[in-house]
Parts: C-alpha cells; structure tokens; sequence
C-alpha cells in the first residue's frame, strides 16, 4: 500500500505544479489580451510562466526517470531468466 500512496502523491505534487503553471498562463493570456500589462509587467509575467513551467517539467522528469530505474536486487531473490 505505500507504493501507491508514494505514487499518488508525486502525482499530485506534478498535477499541482501543472495546475499553477495552467492557470498563471491563463491569467497572464487574460491580462495581455486585455492589454492591462505595462511592458516591464509583461516581461515578468512571461519570466514567471517560464520558471512555472521549468519547474513543472523537472519533476515530470525526475517522476519519469523514478518510474523507469530498475528496482535494486533484493538478497534472496533469484534472477528471472532471460526470454
């Protein structure tokens, strides 16, 4: 039962962080369409989605890079053979 729950939780922390990223875009889409951002204003909205979403895509990776590693070879386990 821990693996699951390990396994939902990093999926909510990357369905999180994919959701502040949705709706900072969202919002900063809205206010330039709008044209209510200055151009320094605009600079930093775009920074800010940038960061958002870098940070997003570092944990899908590490989520993805955990799901692959190969589980470590616990003492007594016999190896499966080869197909």
């Amino acid at each position: 039962m821990a693996v699951a729950t390990s396994a939902v939780d990093r999926l909510v922390r990357v369905s999180d962080s994919l959701s502040e990223l949705s709706t900072t875009l969202e919002r900063t889409v809205e206010l330039l369409r709008a044209g209510q951002l200055e151009p320094e204003a605009t600079l930093q909205a775009i920074e800010e989605c940038a960061r958002l979403a870098s940070e997003a895509s570092a944990q899908v990776d590490r989520q993805v890079r955990a799901a692959l590693e190969p589980l470590p070879d616990l003492p007594g386990q016999l190896p499966l053979p080869a197909s």
